[in-house]
């Protein structure tokens, strides 16, 4: 089952993807993990797939610490600051940075590390008082503030937008989205002003996330199947 849905959403994506004249190459697929045992991460695994998305720390280590080392793993949940130095132990990206303690201490743990920790800045474009992400008009803020660590390399911005009945809803929070990173892109916020980061999208919604520019979309339940 796991196979024949990553082939399915595979589809989609190029599908997606061809409609607004973009590559399917471009856009990565984030298997959200969280609350799935290692025999799926696994099976998805094995049917090519090899980036994983986790949001709870102690959950992702030990899945982390006991598949193939080849997988990579984006931190996608909220991230408290005293747990940054395990963070930038465990995973290849952190999707989820949203305030300046946390970003300073992400740097100062990636010091220690000896390692450059790649990250994206998360926006609440919904401006839902209930998620985390900076808010859109601070963003800018944030971002020249960063862009002194040394120890990041910011990649681009996340988001997650408002609870929707339809996908197509949700347009105006991932055309928000692009916008931001086509501002900060040209005012040279980011690793690589040229390659902006987008990660917007999940199951329900990823195909409209592409067309508004998605470069990562996160897809959980229709690899897996419901959590418990």
């Amino acid at each position: 089952m796991i196979c024949d849905n990553l082939s399915a959403i595979r589809a989609a994506i190029a599908e997606a993807a061809r409609r607004c004249s973009r590559d399917p190459d471009s856009i990565e697929l984030v298997a959200v993990s969280k609350r799935m045992d290692r025999k799926k991460i696994l099976r998805a695994a094995e049917c090519g797939q090899t980036v994983f998305g986790e949001n709870y720390l102690q959950e992702a280590r030990d899945k982390i610490e006991s598949l193939p080392p080849a997988l990579r793993w984006h931190f996608i949940g909220h991230l408290q600051s005293n747990k940054a130095r395990e963070a930038v132990r465990l995973f290849d990206l952190i999707e989820t940075v949203d305030r300046w303690k946390l970003a300073r201490a992400l740097d100062r743990h990636a010091a220690q590390l000896q390692r450059c920790q790649e990250v994206l800045v998360q926006v609440n474009v919904g401006r839902e008082p209930q998620k985390s992400g900076v808010l859109p008009e601070d963003a800018e803020e944030l971002l020249r503030a960063m862009s002194g660590l040394a120890h990041l390399r910011v990649l681009g911005l996340m988001t997650m937008p408002p609870r929707a009945a339809e996908p197509q809803e949700c347009r105006p929070y991932f055309r928000e989205l692009r916008r931001l990173g086509e501002t900060f892109a040209a005012r040279g916020l980011f690793a690589d002003n040229t390659r902006v980061e987008l990660s917007m999208g999940m199951s329900a919604d990823f195909a409209v996330a592409i067309g508004e520019g998605a470069t990562m979309v996160r897809v959980g339940t229709a690899i897996f199947g419901r959590r418990s």
